[in-house]
């Protein structure tokens, strides 16, 4: 997605080894992306990227549209800024992302809309994925280990 050499961030689908299409610019010629490092994509074909050098999880259509950019909603008791790193969905098509300074993981739907978050213990959390039955799996950087989270009641 990143690329050193022009320093510029995109996504770039491919069928098979033929570029299909490049997303890199909205519709006003703006980057979408300052410096996307996780992408995922939902159920129904959009792509989610955390982007830390603009704080933003970025959601763009399968048309190539910016859909939405979250920028996060910072928990009372937690004074960092958003800081999008690992992202996935889930069944319900709900975006999920670590919030890496604030220890939590947020949780939107696929529109764009705050759910709530995810606290409990977590420490600087990182790469995160579900799995069928919609358990969360949490890599966490400071104690170098997995958390499973039942989030789904």
């Amino acid at each position: 997605m990143n690329s050193d050499g022009d320093k510029q961030s995109k996504v770039v689908r491919y069928f098979s080894s033929t570029v299909k299409q490049v997303l890199q610019f909205d519709d006003k010629c703006k980057r979408l992306y300052l410096s996307g490092r996780f992408i995922t994509e939902n159920k129904n074909l959009d792509i989610c990227v955390s982007d830390q050098g603009a704080n933003a999880v970025v959601v763009v259509s399968q048309a190539g549209k910016l859909r939405f950019r979250y920028t996060g909603h910072t928990p009372a008791l937690k004074v960092e800024q958003f800081n999008p790193v690992g992202i996935t969905t889930d069944n319900q098509r709900n975006i999920l992302t670590t919030d890496y300074y604030n220890d939590c993981v947020h949780i939107i739907d696929h529109d764009g809309q705050f759910l709530r978050y995810i606290d409990c213990g977590l420490s600087q959390p990182l790469g995160l994925c579900t799995d069928a039955n919609d358990n969360l799996f949490v890599a966490q950087y400071r104690k170098r280990q997995v958390k499973k989270i039942k989030y789904m009641q």
